[in-house]
């Protein structure tokens, strides 16, 4: 078998093609697959990525050198073939497809397999070798459905208005505050976002997603306003002068990192929201199955655990060191349930079945 991707100090790098894949220092040539800043950073002489994307990578990055390619679409690179495919994390996330000498081998970057309305839902690519990625790859980690999540967001924001004060959520700029945009109900309240919010919303827009109409804290006429409405800001912001505009407010954090034990308690928020822009353990072997892949190489998140249970169900598995999985303000937090979890994987029956989005994929 042809070792078509390998680490190296600069990141994953196709050998054949001579390319990297979200490398972490600087390359000739990067495949990105998404503008988080774990896998999209500056310094690269050229980059490519899906044309879903180019825009955020350049409000994000400054001045690259970029092309989009749309997804499906494939171009030749020193004789490997290359596409890239949706992968439901965020607007203009892909994964990267390399077919060459007829072995295909994908590379996963973030994914979902949720459907979300904010960005292409995740595509099954059928390869033979699959880097996928397992930020929350514990048996543990098993979302509710999101119009659940949502559902219990517009509660508390409506609770919180027919009580007269503001109600501040917490969640990362970038991807996770669009979705759950797409998911308020814009009826309760004015909808205020903070700047680093804000300036992403646009690109949203620009993309063709519906978001609601959202507000600056300085575009409030109305003062009274600030006592039902809603902030949508990165946690940064929590411990700034900006937040105390807000007065009396209720706060809340949105991650998946919210349905470990303590948690919440301490990000020292009055809610938790479990809503994660990356795939649980049912989704992960879900999308694994899809792939019909015989070998599966994990990266960054619960590596070990997810190697053990995938070599039991007869696939050759393996992982990779990574430099991935610090977004910006979206970090994992440490808890005992972590270790726990992982001694659980051998308890734990998971169904691994290709849903019916997989029929007829590339």
């Amino acid at each position: 078998m042809t070792e078509l991707v390998v680490v190296r100090k600069e990141g994953l790098y196709c050998v054949p093609g001579d390319f990297y894949i979200d490398p972490w220092r600087p390359v000739p040539r990067a495949v990105i697959t998404h503008a988080h800043s774990d896998h999209a950073r500056v310094g690269h002489e050229h980059y490519l990525a899906a044309a879903d994307g180019v825009d955020i990578l350049k409000a994000r990055l400054g001045d690259i050198h970029i092309d989009g390619l749309p997804y499906g679409e494939r171009i030749l690179h020193n004789d490997v073939a290359v596409s890239l495919h949706p992968a439901g994390h965020v607007l203009g996330s892909a994964q990267v497809r390399m077919e060459y000498r007829g072995e295909v081998w994908v590379a996963s970057g973030d994914y979902k397999v949720e459907a979300d309305g904010t960005c292409a839902q995740f595509e099954p690519v059928q390869c033979d070798t699959f880097i996928t990625e397992s930020t929350f790859g514990l048996p543990i980690y098993r979302w509710q459905p999101q119009r659940d999540i949502f559902s219990d967001i517009n509660q508390w924001w409506q609770r919180n208005a027919e009580e007269g004060r503001a109600s501040v959520l917490f969640c990362y700029s970038f991807g996770k505050a669009q979705r759950i945009l797409h998911g308020l109900d814009p009826d309760i309240g004015p909808i205020i976002c903070h700047g680093a919010v804000q300036a992403l919303n646009q690109a949203y827009r620009d993309a063709g997603v519906r978001l609601p109409p959202t507000l600056m804290v300085g575009d409030v006429a109305d003062k009274a306003d600030l006592r039902r409405c809603i902030v949508i800001a990165p946690p940064s912001a929590g411990s700034s002068p900006w937040i105390k505009r807000f007065g009396d407010y209720s706060d809340a954090f949105a991650s998946g990192w919210m349905q470990l034990r303590g948690a919440r308690r301490r990000r020292g928020v009055d809610r938790g929201f479990v809503l994660s822009d990356h795939a649980d353990w049912p989704g992960l072997m879900q999308a694994i199955a899809a792939t019909e892949a015989k070998r599966v190489i994990v990266t960054h998140g619960s590596i070990p655990t997810m190697v053990r249970y995938l070599q039991q169900t007869g696939l050759q598995a393996g992982g990779f060191d990574t430099e991935y999985g610090n977004e910006d303000d979206e970090l994992p937090a440490t808890d005992p349930a972590n270790t726990a979890a992982a001694d659980t994987i051998d308890t734990v029956t998971v169904t691994v079945s290709a849903p019916e989005s997989a029929v007829g994929h590339a």
